[in-house]
């Protein structure tokens, strides 16, 4: 996400949030269509905002979202966005009326096939006032129909619709759904989805997931792709890419379907893209050793046209990489970046803004783990360069990773700085404690959310070790950190390992 929108929404922020429950295993399953709670007190408004500390207006109060049906059409030569949301939900409140996060113009909503009124409020609500009172654990249908052009649709000058010459990328973090779906915008309620796009035949549409079906020929000489990811999934990391793809399928190791797409407009990028995504499934077969099988449903990749995103990020189950990482040739790292958020992210999703280390700093070390693998330096040299490169008077080692402001979420400290708190998490827990640690883990939160404060107590739980000092120092306090050998790497500096290069080309358009 860019800085100006960030600051634009903070402030911007709205108060009165309600409360979600976190994701659980489970949590997204299906509502039981049972009968709702019969209560006395009066219904009340849903929250405006799950509370959040750095985002407080993100996602909503009094309900809990199970699945989204997004049902869409789009046309490239005009950037028209029109189609139909279906959202089931349970209220977790009785509710007078409730929000939803979102953009363009909606025509019309219906609540349980009742007609209800709309109204817009802040940045991106949207107040839903049904015809009838919702009672708290009532199963809710709610349906949206809208329209507009995402990317005219303008929140400080800015837009997370990305209009490319042969159609678009809905792909941004941390927020990405306003533009394209309704939705309860906040990590804390993930759901499931099906995701259909109606394009002129020819254009190709790739999201999150597997096909439930092959693409089917509509009238008007028009094709419409559906997606499906049965995984409770953020709504930022689901995902629209639409253009001229050359689609590419596989069975990985495990199995599963491997999906990578390849813009047509890459031209000569083509080779280095392929020879990076190409390895998905090896890098997931890698990664499952380290962290615990792989928790979705399929694997892949995407790389976008040159007009595209100038980052990549970890859409679940098929992660999406702008052009510029392969300018220099492949990069497996930034491959192995975005799939290990598969897990720490992804799978295992922060309850709050503020704990971004959980996903940044995690998929950072899981590149140092990489180049152990590969031979191309080991993790204890890529601290020792990281660590000397930043001099001491840098401003980097003034954000701390564990709580970098809502400016700074993407950060180099929350990358680099991230990576390095993780080995000296290594170094003072050992090897053993440690690679025990990341499978518990996203083990004990698969599916759900967590806390930086919740891994810190499970590493003291499994090492047995009071670690407040590593937590931190590393994460928490601003200068740069004293460590064993300072002195010596000031007369001597490290050596550069081989793979450092590619990791900071990485970093270099992934930090923003």
């Amino acid at each position: 996400m860019r800085r100006s929108l960030r600051a634009a929404i903070a402030v911007l922020t709205l108060t009165g949030a309600g409360t979600v429950a976190t994701g659980a295993p489970g949590h997204a399953a299906l509502p039981g269509w049972g009968r709702p709670t019969i209560t006395t007190a009066a219904p009340q408004p849903g929250g405006p905002g799950l509370g959040d500390t750095y985002f407080p207006d993100y996602g909503n109060g009094g309900y809990d979202v199970a699945h989204y049906d997004v049902r869409l059409r789009y046309d490239p030569d005009t950037d028209r966005l029109s189609g139909t949301t279906t959202i089931l939900a349970r209220a977790t409140q009785d509710l007078s009326r409730f929000n939803l996060d979102f953009l363009l113009d909606v025509d019309s909503v219906r609540v349980n096939g009742w007609a209800a009124t709309t109204t817009t409020e802040g940045v991106h609500e949207l107040v839903v006032t049904p015809s009838r009172t919702i009672t708290k654990g009532q199963d809710l249908t709610i349906v949206v129909r809208y329209a507009g052009v995402p990317s005219e649709t303008l929140v400080g000058g800015y837009t997370g619709w990305t209009r490319t010459d042969d159609g678009a990328m809905a792909v941004n973090e941390p927020e990405s759904a306003w533009w394209w779906f309704p939705s309860n915008d906040h990590p804390l309620d993930k759901a499931t989805y099906d995701i259909s796009v109606s394009v002129p035949t020819g254009v190709e549409v790739i999201s999150n997931g597997v096909q439930p079906r092959p693409p089917l020929a509509e009238a008007g000489n028009r094709t419409r792709w559906s997606w499906r990811t049965t995984s409770p999934t953020a709504t930022y990391l689901a995902f629209l890419a639409i253009g001229q793809y050359d689609i590419v399928t596989d069975t990985a190791p495990n199995g599963q379907p491997v999906v990578n797409a390849y813009s047509a407009t890459l031209g000569e990028l083509g080779p280095a893209a392929r020879a990076s995504v190409e390895r998905t499934a090896e890098i997931v077969e890698w990664g499952a050793g380290l962290f615990g099988p792989y928790p979705f449903e399929a694997q892949g990749g995407v790389a976008g046209p040159v007009d595209g995103i100038g980052f990549a990020l970890e859409t679940q189950t098929r992660p999406v990489y702008g052009p510029g990482f392969w300018r220099r040739g492949a990069n497996t790292s930034v491959v192995v970046h975005e799939l290990a958020h598969q897990w720490f992210g992804d799978s295992v999703s922060l309850a709050r803004w503020q704990d971004i280390w959980l996903n940044e700093g995690f998929a950072s070390y899981a590149e140092w783990l990489w180049s152990e693998e590969q031979g191309e330096g080991t993790a204890q040299e890529l601290f020792d360069f990281a660590y000397a490169s930043y001099p001491e008077d840098s401003g980097f080692w003034q954000v701390r990773p564990g709580d970098p402001g809502p400016s700074s979420i993407f950060d180099a400290a929350v990358y680099d700085r991230g990576a390095m708190a993780l080995h000296q998490l290594r170094l003072a827990v050992g090897d053993d404690a440690f690679f025990a640690i990341l499978p518990a883990w996203t083990a004990e939160h698969r599916y759900g959310n967590g806390t930086i404060a919740q891994f810190q107590a499970l590493a003291e739980r499994i090492s047995g070790l009071d670690l407040d000092d590593v937590f931190t120092t590393w994460l928490f306090t601003a200068g740069r950190p004293d460590v064993p050998g300072s002195a010596a790497r000031k007369a001597a500096p490290p050596v550069e390992p081989t793979s450092w290069a590619k990791i900071r080309e990485a970093h270099r358009l992934l930090v923003r």
